[in-house]
């Protein structure tokens, strides 16, 4: 078996957003299509909202950035099920630490493990991508005769981005 190097993903400042986002989106509406469920609107803003950040964003914190009145702003019950949905497609993490979310723009299997590098000074998250660290998790499990439910895992530290600032 082959085994990869680990590759984190902190975007650096100023990189193409827009490009990244729209990519994010296109993404989600073809993997939509071939499982045949719906990106509804608001799932579509609600996975908008988090991709306009590099930072986890809470259900409360996504209603203020898709912006309107007050009275036009969706419930908070509307908001975690729409996370939910994106959540169960592989579009969307939750980081536990943070009660939070941010959105995956990486196109990983849906049960392999995920490491999260957590910057404490800007907030921005990191998705760090490893087949070896995946194996090995994956290896330990089945040696416990566990499956794991949430393959995550979170890292606090400062990002190079930071350290180099």
């Amino acid at each position: 078996m082959k085994k990869t190097a680990s590759v984190a993903a902190f975007p650096a400042p100023g990189h193409d957003h827009d490009r990244c986002a729209t990519d994010a989106i296109a993404h989600a509406e073809s993997l939509c299509v071939a499982r045949a469920q719906r990106l509804t609107p608001i799932r579509r803003r609600v996975l908008e909202a988090l991709l306009a950040t590099h930072k986890p964003l809470g259900a409360y914190e996504i209603i203020e950035r898709m912006g309107g009145k007050a009275a036009e702003r969706p419930a908070p019950i509307t908001i975690y099920r729409a996370l939910e949905f994106l959540r169960e497609n592989g579009l969307v993490h939750r980081i536990e630490s943070r009660n939070a979310f941010i959105a995956c723009i990486h196109k990983h299997a849906s049960g392999d493990p995920v490491v999260f590098l957590l910057c404490e000074r800007c907030g921005a998250v990191g998705e760090a991508a490893s087949a070896s660290i995946a194996e090995t998790l994956k290896s330990a499990s089945r040696a416990a005769g566990f499956t794991p439910k949430t393959p995550v895992i979170e890292i606090a530290g400062i990002c190079s981005h930071c350290r180099e600032g």
